[in-house]
């Protein structure tokens, strides 16, 4: 299985007035990518902060862009995403509280949780979501592999813009995968940087942000750096449940 993994899109993001054009080249410039490859993804995974605005018409310019793929696309929101918005366009048969959804893609399930907290920079999986995933990871079998999916990572990533609003409350999650052997990673965006890391024994892989890139203070005293490619990830799980991550930059 081939998962292709993007984050942070922001599509509306203004940068020196430009309307957001920018935004769009380069999420542009990643899909084209991903759409010419001569192989196939078996599924792709947008990691929240589609919109920079949380406003309708990102969400119509990201959904005709992501809507074109010859790929599956799932998605969850990110705290720059809002939800009356985000549902308009990527609806998931709620009305309001978090935008939890599970798909089976190739064999696989994924878990796509909302880490958002509506106003707020940092994440948070509240009790409801808990609860959810906790279903839905009781419902796959063992044999079967399982992706736990969202926008906050829940561990420190030694850069302080990003730890100082990453996801909080993690010792609940911890314990949930404790109990759900089948969870062969956790996947997530938010920090602009590609990391790789563990947590609850698993590994938690970031990608990298599509609009821009957070440096770590060892690179330079500018948090946003805008020069940057835009990048992505490559998850692929192998026969024997290895996960070998390849990041790409453009």
């Amino acid at each position: 299985m081939i998962i292709g993994h993007v984050s942070d899109l922001h599509f509306g993001h203004d940068l020196d007035g430009d309307g957001g054009a920018r935004a769009t080249r380069r999420a542009h410039q990643v899909l084209d990518y991903l759409e010419r490859l001569p192989g196939e993804v078996d599924v792709l995974l947008v990691t929240g902060d589609i919109a920079d605005h949380g406003l309708p018409a990102e969400y119509f310019e990201a959904a005709r862009l992501l809507g074109a793929s010859r790929f599956p696309v799932l998605t969850c929101p990110g705290n720059h995403d809002e939800r009356s918005a985000y549902r308009a366009v990527f609806p998931d048969g709620r009305a309001d509280g978090p935008v939890n959804q599970v798909h089976r893609v190739a064999g696989a399930t994924f878990a796509m949780c909302d880490s958002s907290i509506p106003g707020r920079a940092d994440g948070l999986l509240d009790e409801e979501t808990i609860g959810w995933l906790d279903e839905v990871l009781s419902a796959v079998p063992r044999e079967e592999p399982a992706f736990v999916c969202f926008h906050h990572p829940p561990v420190r990533l030694e850069v302080p813009f990003v730890d100082d609003i990453r996801q909080f409350g993690e010792e609940r999650l911890a314990e949930l995968l404790g109990r759900h052997q089948q969870v062969v990673a956790v996947l997530c965006g938010h920090a602009h940087t590609a990391a790789a890391t563990t947590f609850a024994g698993r590994p938690l892989l970031v990608a990298p942000g599509v609009v821009s890139t957070i440096v770590p203070p060892l690179e330079s005293d500018t948090i946003v750096d805008y020069r940057l490619p835009p990048g992505f990830a490559f998850h692929v799980l192998t026969d024997d449940r290895r996960l070998v991550t390849h990041f790409r930059s453009l």
